[in-house]
C-alpha cells in the first residue's frame, strides 16, 4: 500500500488556504463600495469553492479527511482588516490591496505545492488543475491593484 499521507497534508493545508481566499474574496464583497468589484469579489469565490471541491474530493480519493476550515492566521488577518477598515474606512483601493496581498499568499502556498517533487503523480495534477485558477485569480487583482494606483 502506498503512503498518502504527505499528499494528504499538503492538500489539505492548500484546502485551508484557499477556504481563507473564499473567506477573504466573501468579506471584500461585502465591504466593496464598487458594485462591479463586489460582483467580481463574490464570482472570485465561488471559483475558489470549487477548487476546494476539486482538493477534497483528491483527499478523499487518497483515503485521507478532508480539511474544511481556513487557517488560524486568516482568523488573525480579518481581524486586522476589521480593525483597519475601522480606522480608513472601506476604501476600495484599500479592500483590493489587502485581496492582492492574500492572492500573493495563496500563489505561494500552491507554487511551492507544484515544486515538491514527492507527492503523487495524480495529487500534483490535481494541484496544477487547482494552481490554473489561483494564478488567473492572483493576475486580475494584481492587475486591478494596479490600474487602482494610477487613479486618485
Amino acid at each position: 500500500m502506498t503512503d498518502t499521507s504527505h499528499d494528504i497534508r499538503t492538500l489539505n493545508s492548500l484546502i485551508a488556504t484557499t477556504l481563507d481566499s473564499v473567506d477573504g474574496y466573501t468579506e471584500a464583497a461585502k465591504d466593496a463600495e464598487n458594485s462591479r468589484y463586489a460582483e467580481m469579489f463574490t464570482a472570485r469565490a465561488g471559483e475558489r469553492r470549487q477548487v476546494v471541491t476539486a482538493l477534497q474530493g483528491e483527499v478523499s480519493r487518497l483515503g485521507g479527511n478532508p480539511e474544511d476550515d481556513g487557517t488560524i492566521l486568516a482568523g488573525a488577518h480579518r481581524m486586522f482588516l476589521n480593525l483597519k477598515a475601522a480606522v480608513t474606512g472601506n476604501d476600495d483601493k484599500a479592500i483590493v490591496n489587502e485581496v492582492e496581498r492574500g492572492e500573493d499568499h495563496i500563489k505561494a502556498k500552491f507554487e511551492d505545492a507544484r515544486a515538491d517533487t514527492d507527492l503523487s503523480p495524480e495529487t500534483r495534477s490535481a494541484i496544477e488543475t487547482a494552481y490554473g485558477s489561483v494564478r488567473q485569480g492572483h493576475d486580475e487583482m494584481r492587475d486591478l491593484k494596479h490600474a487602482l494606483q494610477g487613479t486618485n
